[in-house]
């Protein structure tokens, strides 16, 4: 069977610190020191090479000769995953492993393009620890074709949020200290830092929001104005703009049940398999909405809301959520996916996560008349969603 450089990349590492937490014993005690641990001890990188390895190339080339973004955001989790172990491991193996989940990734925006015929490496390293979470920044960089690597050459930055759990009480668990050694280490630190006291603040703000009830901007005239547009082409379609279209018009859905082979050290699903699938059916949701093949972007903040077990029936729902055509030569099209976690035999569905992805189309189907159409909400519900992720959209 051919694996992935970062297949080959995790099953190595495994293989020396990792077997233990293939069957860990839960009632082996917890471990008793933390450890200083310095970010060169976690970092990996890993080297795709595109440009002599057919069977790799082929692995992730899309239908238009183009890199599958949906499986390196895949990789990319799959590969912080690994560091994240790696960090927290004491190196014992008479202790219980700790139990280790993705809680959140930061929005990431493509910088430049991803070739598919060029060599392709993924790194990555702890850059902030707190008491039991911890940020893991994974890079993507690509040289210019025929040239060698350079400070421009960075095509993708994520940063990933993993969170620390007693793998026998659940309870959160302290993990190792961070000791940055060079100059770039102790300023990925702060700027760790700094994300922490925003997410710490963003979730008060939401917290209290919640509390008192979200007002909208602009006593709700907006909200009226984008109602009115949207009830035209509910009530009297045949006088409705034809550039413009309904939300509830562009849906599309997916489903598919949860295999083991999708699972983690700790028998949960994958984080990044959630994002490459629901990357897939944005992609698609885009295409048909278009009529020409998307660029993507940028995929925003992520929060992996509930765990997703092997076994699981799990739907994906897609929609344009809204257009931006200020700039004609460069349009956005912004598409929401959710996530639903469905159980049958219980009759319930709760969201696991909510992604929104960016596109944009190439610029020779602009130059050939191609028009992007406005979206609108058909209810005062969807109106509000979608003036919440402008605002949103406006604070990033």
């Amino acid at each position: 069977m051919y694996h992935s450089p970062v297949t080959n990349a995790l099953w190595h590492a495994r293989s020396s610190i990792f077997e233990r937490l293939l069957d860990p014993s839960v009632d082996a005690p917890p471990q008793s020191q933390l450890l200083s641990k310095t970010p060169s001890q976690s970092r990996t990188s890993i080297l795709y090479n595109f440009s002599s390895d057919y069977i790799l190339r082929e692995q992730y080339r899309d239908p238009w000769n183009e890199v599958r973004i949906g499986k390196l955001l895949e990789d990319l989790d799959a590969l912080a995953g690994t560091i994240a172990v790696k960090h927290c491991s004491d190196d014992d193996s008479t202790t219980r492993p700790l139990l280790l989940v993705t809680a959140s990734v930061d929005k990431m925006v493509l910088k430049k393009p991803i070739r598919v015929d060029t060599d392709l490496k993924v790194a990555g390293a702890v850059t902030w620890v707190g008491r039991s979470s911890l940020e893991i920044q994974m890079v993507i960089t690509q040289p210019p074709e025929g040239e060698t690597e350079t400070g421009d050459s960075v095509a993708l930055t994520a940063n990933f949020m993993f969170v620390a759990r007693d793998s026998k009480t659940g309870k959160s668990a302290l993990i190792n200290r961070l000791l940055p050694q060079t100059e770039q280490e102790k300023a990925l630190l702060a700027e760790g830092e700094a994300r922490d006291m925003r997410r710490k603040k963003e979730r008060q703000r939401q917290g209290k929001e919640f509390e008192e009830g979200h007002r909208l901007h602009g006593d709700g005239d907006r909200l009226k104005a984008l109602l009115r547009e949207g009830r035209v082409l509910c009530d009297m379609p045949a006088l409705a703009d034809r550039d413009s279209m309904l939300i509830k018009d562009t849906r599309l859905e997916n489903a598919l049940i949860c295999q083991p082979q999708q699972r983690n050290l700790h028998g949960r699903i994958f984080g990044g398999f959630l994002m490459h699938r629901a990357s897939e059916l944005a992609f698609s949701t885009c295409y048909a909405f278009v009529g020409h093949t998307p660029l993507f972007l940028e995929v925003d903040h992520v929060d992996f809301l509930r765990p997703v077990d092997v076994g699981d029936f799990l739907r994906f729902k897609s929609c344009v959520l809204f257009t931006q055509v200020d700039d004609p030569k460069r349009p956005l099209i912004d598409i929401e996916v959710v996530a639903h976690v469905t159980r049958p035999e219980l009759r319930s569905s709760e969201v696991s996560n909510t992604f929104y992805f960016t596109f944009t189309v190439h610029p020779v189907a602009l130059e050939g008349g191609l028009k992007i159409r406005k979206v609108l909400p058909a209810t005062e519900e969807e109106a509000r969603h979608v003036l919440e992720r402008i605002d949103a959209e406006n604070l990033n």
